[in-house]
């Protein structure tokens, strides 16, 4: 990626959050409550090759999010994750326009070939938008304080596996699984 689409990327997931949560704060200030969801993804848990700055990105605003919840549990306001997998959306076309590939670089070609078949084939199970919509509103109305919510059987799978293994273990896995 240029490094204009890697700041553009950044500016939406991360600084325009945090601009959106700063401009409501001083309400929920006033109101000595609030609650605030982030829509991350399940790539803001787990790396995926090809879509690198967008995983990094969603990184940044799960630890911005859940910094921030501790920061903002003491003046009644909540900060809530949702973390969708595959959705239907324009995305994964958009996506696969702005990958980090480079046409010079032809010694990735092989693992580019292989990564895009097999995220396509991860991309069978994907929610619809409508099945995210639905989470955000159970975030927003459940009372709870329970801090993430993951859609799609694509994401809990994901999540699962990467919280059941070590650091080291689930690295392996995750590059089995990519080997050309």
């Amino acid at each position: 990626m240029k490094p204009e689409q890697i700041e553009k990327q950044f500016s939406v997931n991360v600084f325009g959050t945090m601009n959106v949560i700063r401009a409501v704060l001083p309400h929920f200030r006033a109101q000595k409550q609030g609650g605030i969801i982030n829509v991350s993804s399940a790539g803001g848990r787990i790396g995926l090759p090809l879509i690198s700055m967008y995983v990094s990105s969603k990184f940044a605003l799960e630890g911005f999010s859940e910094a921030l919840s501790y920061e903002l549990a003491s003046q009644n306001i909540s900060v809530k994750i949702v973390e969708p997998g595959g959705v239907v959306t324009p995305f994964h076309e958009t996506a696969a326009k702005l990958f980090a590939s480079n046409p010079e670089l032809t010694d990735y070609n092989r693992f580019v070939e292989s990564t895009l078949n097999k995220l396509g084939k991860m991309s069978e199970n994907i929610s619809s938008a409508e099945v995210v919509a639905t989470e955000i509103l159970t975030a927003a109305t459940d009372g709870s304080t329970q801090f993430r919510y993951g859609v799609g059987v694509d994401a809990k799978e994901w999540i699962k596996d990467r919280t059941s293994m070590d650091d080291l273990t689930h690295i392996q896995h995750m590059r089995k699984f990519f080997e050309s």
